[in-house]
């Protein structure tokens, strides 16, 4: 015998226990006594309850008020969680917060509204849309690309750029992807500013100067393309030839650096040289100004004397003419050491030893090898007196020789 074998007293078979008299519409009872519903009348009682609720089920009520009633509670607590529980998610939806970095870019029914500020504000919900915005944060980005100079060298620059978004409603919806467009951007403009350049220029000390220009370019395509972009810095991190080449580069460059060594020693050098020449004519322009005014003042002084002196030669020509002998005697004495006489009325030149007798004299007490007034005076005597014995005593041999 089946389980569900209807019978007037109930199957004692059914495990659940379950009335056999189905007919008499118990749709309520859940089975006391541990017995589960039916599912089909469970599937037909919320039919019956849903065509209730838009009006569809009132003949159906009257028929069944008991087990529609208590349909009819449960359904309703369905429904209230329900409407509860949705009205919890349309709270939650509709409150969002930004924090102080933020911009919140609001959206309603796909059209911007609004731009938030950082705090607590409300949306509505399933029509507007809020897209946050980080507009303090310095986001940072890289572009590695090898690049043809002006030279039709080829190197490869890898560069780093740090921005900040500055325009969170055209970062948000003027450009699709904004940062994807920055990377672009920047590799347009860094291949026309190292196209611009020499290879020698982007390796050395044109890094910097290439950086700036690369800055101030990309900058210039971010506010055509309004992607709100605004970048702080560009940093060059590696620029190098191709590995290929670098062998041959790398002689390239300790040529050069040797060259500019040699440059700098040549212009220490230089530097060290000019300055001493320099100092060595200005002494020679000095000791010729010098001898100049040497010379003019001696001549300036050798006329005043001449002036005088023929002030004086006036007055007593004898005196004057013997006195100019003795000093042009003392001068040429004073520069020789030996002096040849001429004996009148004789064939014999007569030989005076000043040497020797410069030797017999005393010693100056003075300093310096120059002779006094007084020592040429002495000298002058002693040197005319041996003139005169002497011709004295040619004379006199002569007279002999006559007789």
């Amino acid at each position: 015998m089946v389980w569900n074998e209807p019978g007037g007293n109930g199957n004692p078979n059914d495990p659940w226990g379950n009335n056999s008299n189905r007919g008499n519409n118990n749709r309520g009872n859940k089975g006391g006594g541990g017995q589960p519903p039916d599912l089909d009348e469970a599937l037909k009682q919320l039919l019956d309850k849903l065509n209730g609720l838009f009006g569809n089920g009132g003949g159906r009520g009257n028929n069944n008020s008991n087990g529609g009633n208590d349909g009819e509670t449960g359904m309703g607590g369905l429904l209230t969680m329900a409407l509860a529980v949705l009205a919890v998610l349309g709270v939650y939806n509709s409150v969002y917060t930004l924090d102080e970095s933020e911009r919140g870019v609001v959206l309603r029914l796909g059209e911007y509204y609004a731009t938030e500020t950082p705090g607590l504000h409300w949306k509505i919900p399933l029509v507007d849309t809020v897209i946050p915005v980080n507009t303090t944060k310095v986001r940072e980005s890289e572009v590695k690309q090898s690049m043809l100079t002006e030279d039709e060298n080829i190197v490869e620059i890898e560069m780093s750029m740090q921005y900040k978004v500055v325009d969170p409603v055209a970062f948000a919806l003027r450009v699709e992807n904004p940062e994807r467009t920055l990377v672009d951007a920047a590799e347009s403009a860094l291949r026309h500013e190292a196209g611009s350049a020499k290879m020698d220029q982007v390796l050395t000390d044109g890094r910097t100067l290439l950086a700036e220009q690369v800055k101030l370019r990309l900058q210039n395509y971010l506010d055509r393309y309004q992607t709100g972009i605004e970048i702080n810095s560009v940093i060059p991190k590696d620029i190098r030839p191709p590995a290929e080449v670098k062998d041959a580069f790398d002689d390239v460059q300790k040529a050069k650096q040797d060259k500019e060594r040699f440059i700098n020693e040549a212009e220490a050098y230089s530097n060290a040289v000019i300055p001493e020449a320099r100092g060595r004519a200005q002494r020679q322009l000095e000791e010729a100004s010098a001898y100049k005014e040497q010379v003019v003042a001696r001549a300036e002084g050798e006329a005043a004397r001449f002036d005088e002196l023929y002030a004086e030669y006036r007055k007593a020509p004898e005196v004057t003419r013997e006195r100019l002998y003795i000093d042009a005697v003392s001068s040429v004495y004073t520069n020789s050491s030996k002096v040849l006489v001429d004996v009148d009325g004789g064939n014999n030149m007569m030989y005076l030893p000043l040497d020797k007798i410069m030797q017999s004299m005393p010693t100056p007490k003075t300093s310096g090898s120059a002779l006094s007034s007084s020592d040429i005076s002495r000298l002058t005597d002693q040197v005319l007196d041996e003139v005169r014995s002497r011709q004295s005593s040619a004379s006199s041999t002569v007279r002999r020789e006559g007789r």
